[in-house]
């Protein structure tokens, strides 16, 4: 029985590993890097003026609760 166990053993460490090949890691061609490229800039765009518009905000915001401490005292 030990025997058995031993051969079976032996013979599942020797399989080799189910796993993904990565000698290929990345196979796409330049187009995509440049779709991907584009779809990076159209957000960016798009948060720029996102952020500035919530500084533009926030610092309103400040400055109307100043003024109205200042009308307080």
């Amino acid at each position: 029985m030990k025997a058995i166990i031993t051969t079976l053993s032996l013979i599942l460490f020797a399989v080799p590993a189910f796993a993904v090949d990565t000698t290929q890691t990345y196979s796409s061609g330049i187009l995509v890097l440049l779709f991907v490229g584009f779809c990076a800039l159209l957000i960016v765009a798009q948060l720029v003026p996102a952020v500035l518009t919530l500084f533009g905000m926030t610092k309103a915001a400040v400055q109307g609760t100043r003024k109205m401490a200042a009308a307080k005292n």
